[in-house]
């Protein structure tokens, strides 16, 4: 594996910085199941900062929240649901970063080797790359409301092509599209493929 200076410099900068974040966004939302089942006095200082911390996380938990109703589960536990769903997000954010990264790196020095066959590959590589990222967002979109004449929309309408008999195959589990993580699976395993083949 080649080691560039994005992926050997710069995404160990990025990725304590991010991970740093995500520790914080964790220790944000187990105080608010401490709070949750302390239910400490509303009026009191430690009740109203408990509700500043409810109101701050409430729009990352709340569709945790609808998705443990719907299974008449205690809506209390969500912020658990949301830390792993936010575990993936980040993992697989991370992943595809550092993939990009190492892709890029690998550009410049193939290019300055003149290596034709690997330039073709890391092109078909880089693609599926593209690939992979729109299908992310487009997992992530899910949990949102967005309009047809948006990125998101831009991102739907390229991926439908793939999503839709995927969907069709694969039926959602409540609110999670389970479909798109079975594609992003096989996509994974073309792209090692194409490394073989290419000699990437």
């Amino acid at each position: 594996m080649i080691i560039g200076y994005l992926s050997g410099a710069v995404y160990p900068i990025l990725s304590l910085v991010v991970w740093s974040v995500f520790l914080i966004f964790v220790a944000i939302l187990v105080i608010r199941i401490i709070y949750s089942y302390g239910d400490p006095n509303p009026f009191g200082a430690i009740g109203r900062f408990g509700y500043k911390i409810r109101r701050l996380t409430e729009k990352w938990v709340y569709p945790s929240a609808r998705f443990l109703a719907t299974f008449r589960i205690d809506t209390r536990l969500a912020p658990i649901l949301t830390i792993l769903i936010a575990l993936v997000i980040t993992y697989f954010s991370m992943s595809i970063i550092h993939e990009t990264f190492r892709v890029i790196d690998e550009f410049g020095i193939v290019t300055a080797t003149g290596n034709t066959k690997a330039f073709i590959g890391l092109v078909i590589y880089a693609l599926l790359d593209i690939l992979v990222l729109f299908i992310f967002v487009r997992f992530i979109s899910s949990w949102f409301v967005f309009h047809q004449n948006t990125f998101l929309g831009f991102v739907k309408r390229v991926t439908d092509p793939i999503m839709v008999p995927a969907q069709r195959l694969i039926p959602t589990v409540g609110m999670f599209d389970i479909s798109a993580m079975i594609v992003l699976l096989l996509i994974s395993f073309l792209q090692m493929f194409v490394a073989n083949i290419f000699g990437l």
